[in-house]
C-alpha cells in the first residue's frame, strides 16, 4: 500500500524517533508545521491502514511504527521497477546510468559492489 506525501512525512519522522506523541511529532517538523488536529487525524489513518499502532498512558497516545522502514522501501522499490520499467532491475540502472552521465568506471564500481554483496548473501534454504 502506498502512503500519501503527507503520511509518508510521518512515518519519517516516527521512523526516526521509534515512537511518540503527537506533540513529539509535530515538533519534529522543521517548518511548515501542520495542525495538531492533522497529525491525529493522519495518525489515525495510519492506524487504519496497519502501519502504526499506539499504547495509552492517561489521556497521551504514544504512537509507533509498525511496518519498518527498510520493508516500505523495498516494497515501493520494486513497485516502482515493476510500474516503470516492466520489472527489469537492468532497465532501471541502465536507465539511471544515462540519467545521470555515469562513467564506466562508475558502472563497473557499481557491479563490483553488487557482486560482492551478492557473494556475501547467505544463500536461502
Amino acid at each position: 500500500m502506498q502512503l500519501t506525501k503527507a503520511e509518508e512525512q510521518i512515518m519519517q519522522i516516527l521512523w526516526t524517533m521509534e515512537e511518540g506523541t503527537v506533540q513529539d511529532i509535530l515538533k519534529a517538523f522543521a517548518e511548515n508545521k501542520p495542525a495538531r488536529t492533522t497529525i491525529a487525524t493522519i495518525l489515525s489513518i495510519l492506524e487504519n491502514k496497519q502501519f502504526v499502532e499506539h499504547r495509552s498512558e492517561g489521556r497521551t497516545n504514544i504512537y509507533k511504527a509498525i511496518v519498518s522502514k527498510g520493508d516500505y522501501s523495498k516494497k515501493q522499490l520494486f513497485g516502482f521497477i515493476k510500474n516503470y520499467f516492466d520489472g527489469s532491475f537492468s532497465s532501471m540502472c541502465s536507465f539511471f546510468a544515462k540519467e545521470t552521465n555515469l562513467s564506466i568506471e562508475d558502472v563497473d564500481k557499481l557491479l563490483e559492489e553488487a557482486r560482492k554483496e551478492l557473494k556475501e548473501k547467505p544463500e536461502e534454504e
